[in-house]
């Protein structure tokens, strides 16, 4: 399998024709698959354009888009990045970074969260919300709109990694005031003896 990149567009027709070569005419044409967590961190910061590091990416679930063996975008989902950040963070998946290669198509990114999102929540039936960050300098959170997403009062302000002994060697890639945007997928679970259990609709 290989990326987009350079190295592929060298062998890619100037104008393909719908339905040949290797650049897909349409997010539609996309498989979304689950890849390793080093691939995925090389395509980051290949693509990103605020977050190329993802180093702490050492958890949760990596995705691409991919299109006769050329992968075309990237995602990673996790828990929140601090559990107790959220209540019941363990029943919560965060969409951490999302990157897409430029040949990518129109609307790949909203076709893309689409498909995660139903691939995430059939495979983990006790997570109950995604949510996800829009940096409000570089993005105006279209894409979590169009996939039916819903923006909420919370804004998280800038808190630097530096100093943090558990984060060593991670540096601040943006100092943006963030939106937090949330996908319910389920009834929210209560506790009860510690235990999650769903609420009765």
């Amino acid at each position: 399998m290989q990326d987009c990149g350079d190295s592929v567009m060298v062998a890619l027709p100037l104008f393909p024709v719908e339905g040949q070569g290797s650049i897909p005419m349409s997010p539609l044409q996309f498989d979304v698959i689950e890849i390793p967590r080093l691939r995925f961190i090389k395509l980051n910061k290949k693509w990103h354009s605020v977050l190329p590091l993802a180093n702490d990416c050492w958890h949760g679930d990596c995705y691409a888009c991919e299109f006769k063996n050329v992968i075309f975008a990237v995602a990673w989902w996790s828990h929140p990045i601090a559990g107790n950040r959220l209540k019941l963070g363990k029943n919560i998946l965060e969409l951490r970074r999302m990157a897409i290669c430029d040949l990518a198509p129109k609307n790949t990114a909203t076709r893309f969260l689409k498909i995660m999102c139903i691939i995430l929540k059939k495979k983990y039936q006790h997570i109950y919300k995604f949510i996800s960050y829009q940096d409000t300098e570089n993005h105006l959170g279209t894409i979590y709109k169009a996939s039916g997403w819903n923006p909420t009062e919370s804004q998280k302000k800038f808190e630097t990694w530096k100093g943090h002994s558990k984060r060593a060697g991670l540096i601040d890639q943006s100092t943006a005031i963030k939106v937090r945007w949330e996908k319910q997928i389920r009834p929210e679970p209560i506790t009860e003896n510690n235990n999650f259990v769903q609420k009765k609709r």
